[in-house]
């Protein structure tokens, strides 16, 4: 028997961001699957600092933020105005989710500067994935969690899109203060932790 569809309960609200999602013509969220490990990853952290880059719709920050105990904090980053607007619409709900309209390569560039560390980075856009990896794995306090998904070939991936995805795990793999797994699971996920 297979669990892994089954029996996974949604976050208050995310039926109505989903359609509203859909309305818009975005397509690029994260696998149920994947919402819920991310989900179940931001419990084990107690009034912890957590990091999404790539916003999108809202749509992952909402599974984070349902498994953040009352004292923790998620920062969500994006670029994208129209897609920020949407999101922030429904993320503004929540106090303990601030929402940030700002280029990935300038938000890391700055939290860098500021000495900021996070316990939880989801990174789900080209800066803190394929840019600013060091720095963004800078971010991370010891003990943090690091996690990308899509990292599985997709049909509609190009020949650079693969090799990208292949460097960025022969990089992590070759990082020592980080402890790795890959998942051959959902649409492909490596959660890494800070060990130094």
């Amino acid at each position: 028997m297979m669990w892994d569809a089954h029996a996974l309960v949604p976050p208050s609200g995310i039926t109505a961001l989903e359609e509203a999602t859909r309305a818009v013509g975005f397509t690029m969220r994260a696998d149920t699957l994947t919402l819920n490990l991310l989900r179940t990853l931001a419990g084990i952290k107690v009034a912890g600092h957590f990091l999404e880059l790539g916003t999108g719709t809202g749509i992952s920050a909402s599974w984070i933020a349902d498994g953040m105990d009352a004292q923790s904090q998620l920062t969500t980053v994006d670029h994208d105005a129209h897609r920020f607007a949407l999101a922030k619409r429904f993320l503004d709900k929540d106090a303990r989710v601030h929402c940030v309209l700002m280029d990935g390569d300038s938000f890391i560039q700055s939290m860098a500067e500021q000495g900021t560390r996070f316990d939880f980075i989801f990174a789900d856009m080209e800066p803190g994935k394929y840019r600013y990896l060091d720095e963004t794995l800078a971010l991370l306090s010891r003990g943090a969690i690091y996690v990308v998904d899509h990292m599985l070939p997709q049909p509609s991936w190009d020949e650079a899109r693969v090799l990208k995805a292949s460097q960025l795990l022969s990089t992590l793999d070759q990082r020592q203060d980080i402890r790795l797994t890959k998942l051959n699971w959902s649409t492909g996920i490596i959660i890494a932790a800070k060990v130094q």
